[in-house]
């Protein structure tokens, strides 16, 4: 019995000590920082970085604060009506630090027709806001009915990056350099820097080495025709898929 206690109690304190590792890396590339949503309040998350002034007073003339990432969760804690006709929310951005930001720039999953607004602000952007737009409502709204048409435009804009990042790549990435470190070309193109902030959306790209040319892995287009087979989107994500297909053909 002794020694299935003692056994109990190693694996319990090794957990503990596996999950606080865990967390101390996580503070340590800020991933913690962005993802933890302030105590209290209602959660949202800033969706328009342009709008995202956090001030010191309801008013867009008060002093700045700070000026808040994309995708940054803050907790609303009060509103008010401003000049102009605009509205602002009080917000926490942390235990201690809070202030007054324009209600267009954040988004509630607790809102009504939260899910149409946003929808909206990504279908009214472009290159990479669109994709970082599509990801923070698809994170946010698992389950609303705009889903399919959301995982559609994620994958179009990441398919459609595929052509610049390609062309810089190639225009970036030295050929006798490559050759003289000595690693297969291949894996170069699949390191290029540019690619760094679509992985962190979420995007994965697969590199076409006869042609020298980067396609979107097609994830988004595949939860389409699995989770949503009978919709409009899964006739457009089939296409897609069928070309993905042609493409990998020898």
């Amino acid at each position: 019995m002794r020694s299935i206690s003692t056994r109990h109690n190693f694996l319990f304190l090794f957990s503990v000590a596996l999950l606080f590792i865990l967390y101390e890396a996580l503070c340590g590339t800020g991933v913690a920082q962005k993802r933890r949503i302030p105590p209290g309040g209602r959660p949202a998350v800033v969706v328009d970085e342009r709008l995202s002034a956090l001030r010191a007073a309801p008013n867009v003339a008060a002093r700045l604060v700070e000026r808040l990432s994309r995708g940054r969760f803050v907790a609303i804690i009060g509103n008010k009506p401003g000049a102009d006709g605009l509205t602002f929310y009080q917000v926490k951005v942390t235990r201690r630090r809070r202030g007054w930001i324009q209600s267009n720039a954040v988004i509630s999953s607790t809102q009504t027709a939260a899910d149409k607004q946003l929808m909206r602000l990504v279908n009214g952007s472009d290159d990479f806001d669109l994709i970082a737009r599509a990801r923070i409502f698809l994170d946010a709204f698992p389950r609303s009915p705009l889903r399919p048409a959301m995982l559609l435009l994620f994958g179009d804009a990441a398919e459609e990056a595929t052509g610049k990042l390609s062309r810089d790549a190639v225009r970036r990435l030295n050929e006798d350099e490559m050759k003289a470190g000595g690693a297969p070309a291949f894996s170069y193109f699949m390191n290029f820097n540019e690619l760094d902030r679509y992985n962190r959306q979420g995007v994965r790209f697969e590199f076409d080495s006869a042609t020298k040319q980067f396609h979107y892995n097609g994830a988004a287009w595949r939860e389409i025709v699995r989770r949503y087979p009978q919709s409009p989107e899964a006739v457009e994500a089939r296409k897609r898929l069928a070309e993905i297909a042609i493409q990998a053909m020898p």
